[in-house]
């Protein structure tokens, strides 16, 4: 059966190099498009043929269906790859592309639609018979919030029906707040995705995130891949994952892995896909939602199972069969990805924009890195900051951790804040070593960090005054030997800003290697 010939990706960043690559591994032609601010972006220089689509406002190039579609027609592209964000899950972009004659390398129109909307998926799940959190299946009013949430009793989490990311999301923890938490979810979702639709559901303590990869072809297959544990986030959006999940065992994941199939085929659900979960404290697991896409965090699935999804996306898009069968899928060791972003965590994760001046990547036995950047290279601050995603393989969770800290050490990035050392703290906290996580873990390590911080400067402050009194005072008794306050301020370097020096210097040496 024939594949593709020339597949423009409609995105940009990582995923679209991610795609490129795949494309000419399989001996296809690739087609970018670019924004203005992205004219010498890494996409566009890896690209077989590139395209101007507009401004940087998304909604006048990567959001532009229209323009897309002229590309595609102008190029004689025969495929399209929404990569994961943007267009993706736009169930209308996929009705154009089948209009226009052009393959979408994703699910059709109709299963986006049944997934797409948190509450139809509901609806659906529950005929499936799906296991899902007690809550609402359809958009409510504020007072049909309000018996839901007595019904199901409270803490409560208000939801978007139209969205995800964390958008149109609210905690509510009594009924007092449920009023201010229900305007607060509505006005987000309706900025966010055009609808203004929540609902309703009963918050699970403490939840493990846990998604499962499955796969489809367009002959009634459909396979899952194992899962990943998602549940490092900071303000619902993923920092960390991993395959497999340190507490799912083989009975677990055949369970979520099977009710994940159900999902799909309920759905009528074909290509990449991702069938999310809440775990709660004693494993039983909950529907979530479907992430219609191929996700972020796909490298972990793949490296644990040795397949390529975007070939297999590819594949399948162009009619072929899924060449194996689920008893022929096996996970072999450990994964890590930590998504590394343009941000200042000491400035409240503020998206750091710029220039990169200097960029130096990991490398090794067990390290890859997915990226969409270059020295030289100017981040813009139009999009999400995302520069690259870290990955680390090894054959036990244990030695991945190891592998990633390592590679972190090495990664250099200079002209731009990033969230680097976020992820040294992490990967070194005993909790995250021994896989005590939960959705709220993150959240959790970073006040404690606040507290810290706050402790240890006062601790300086004091101990600064007490060594300006002793001073004072050993003065004003006609002096004496200088030695102990000289040994004392020559210490404090010593354990202070030598210690910064030391990191100055590890990057000034393997800086002078680039000359």
């Amino acid at each position: 059966m024939a594949t593709f010939k020339k597949i423009l990706i409609a995105n940009r960043g990582e995923i679209a190099v991610r795609v490129i690559r795949a494309c000419r591994e399989l001996g296809i032609d690739s087609v970018a498009v670019y924004s203005e601010v992205d004219r010498n972006a890494l996409h566009v220089r890896k690209a077989d043929e590139a395209y101007a689509i507009g401004p940087a406002a998304a909604r006048e190039s990567y959001l532009n269906i229209d323009k897309i579609l002229a590309v595609a027609k102008r190029a004689k592209a025969d495929a399209i790859h929404p990569g994961y964000g943007f267009l993706s899950e736009n169930a209308g972009f996929a009705e154009a592309c089948a209009k226009a004659g052009v393959k979408f390398i994703g699910p059709t129109a109709a299963a986006m639609n049944i997934m797409g909307s948190k509450t139809s998926a509901r609806r659906a799940m529950e005929a499936a018979g799906v296991p899902f959190v007690p809550g609402s299946s359809k958009g409510l009013t504020l007072d049909e919030a309000a018996g839901v949430a007595e019904k199901v009793g409270y803490p409560v989490m208000l939801k978007a029906a139209a969205g995800g990311g964390g958008k149109g999301m609210r905690l509510v923890q009594s009924a007092k707040d449920l009023r201010s938490a229900y305007e607060g979810a509505s006005s987000e979702a309706a900025r966010a995705f055009n609808s203004d639709e929540v609902y309703i559901e009963k918050y699970i303590q403490q939840p493990r995130h846990i998604e499962v990869q499955v796969f489809g072809d367009e002959h009634g297959n459909v396979v899952y891949l194992g899962e990943r544990e998602c549940s490092v986030q900071r303000r619902h959006q993923k920092v960390i994952e991993e395959a497999p999940s340190a507490i799912v065992d083989e009975e677990m994941r055949r369970r979520m892995g099977e009710t994940a199939v159900r999902v799909a085929k309920s759905a009528g659900y074909t290509n990449a896909g991702t069938v999310e979960f809440l775990v709660d404290a004693q494993k039983n697991f909950y529907f979530l939602e479907m992430n219609t896409r191929l996700q972020v965090e796909h490298p972990v699935t793949e490296l644990v199972t040795g397949l390529d999804l975007v070939h297999l996306q590819i594949e399948v898009a162009a009619g072929k069969k899924l060449p194996f069968k689920q008893d022929e899928v096996k996970l072999r060791g450990h994964a890590i990805e930590c998504r590394i972003y343009a941000e200042d965590p000491d400035n409240s994760f503020f998206p750091s924009p710029g220039k990169i001046t200097r960029l130096m990547s990991p490398s090794g036995p067990g390290i890859r890195e997915d990226s969409g950047v270059y020295e030289g290279w100017n981040v813009p601050l139009d999009y999400d900051p995302m520069l690259s995603k870290l990955i680390a393989y090894a054959p036990t969770r244990r030695m991945a951790i190891a592998r990633m800290l390592r590679a972190l050490d090495e990664y250099f990035v200079a002209g731009i804040k990033t969230n680097l050392p976020l992820f040294r703290k992490i990967l070194r906290d005993q909790d995250f070593a021994e896989a005590r996580i939960d959705t709220g873990y993150l959240e959790r390590l970073l006040a404690a960090d606040v507290v810290t911080q706050k402790s240890s400067n006062e601790a300086a402050r004091v101990a600064a005054i007490g060594a300006a009194l002793f001073a004072m005072n050993n003065g004003a008794n006609g002096g004496g030997s200088n030695a102990g306050a000289n040994n004392g301020v020559a210490n404090g370097k010593r354990n202070g800003v030598a210690e910064e020096n030391v990191a100055w210097k590890s990057v000034a040496r393997r800086e002078g290697l680039r000359e």
